[in-house]
């Protein structure tokens, strides 16, 4: 049995595809798209791939402090936190993560908001 679900669900690699494909959907999204005009997203996505296999579980540590300095300036709000949220959860749906895994990945996520969003 995997005593993580970062090793539940195949690690890097796997949360890599995830992350390509969750950012697939944000930038297609009119709500924070706009965010991630002239972002580097290569390097967007290994930090993302880190942070995911962080809230996983994995064997990465992801400061609070990194957090909000990457996101102090962007004036994120509620609704876009949610949207972000929103999104994450339909890549991990389509990925077969399975509906209580989700529910803790996205609960972990929560208790960063007041980090992430204005």
């Amino acid at each position: 049995m995997a005593n993580s679900l970062f090793e539940k669900y195949g690690g890097f690699s796997t949360i890599h595809s995830i992350v390509i494909e969750f950012y697939n959907s944000v930038l297609d999204s009119d709500v924070v798209g706009p965010f991630f005009d002239g972002t580097d997203m290569e390097s967007l996505i290994d930090h993302q791939t880190k942070f995911i296999s962080f809230l996983l579980g994995g064997p990465v540590s992801y400061p609070e402090a990194k957090l909000k300095a990457a996101h102090s300036n962007l004036d994120i709000q509620s609704p876009h936190f949610d949207t972000i949220k929103s999104l994450l959860g339909e890549t991990l749906t389509a990925f077969d993560v399975e509906e209580a895994d989700i529910e803790a990945v996205l609960e972990k996520i929560e208790t960063y908001r007041t980090v992430i969003a204005a």
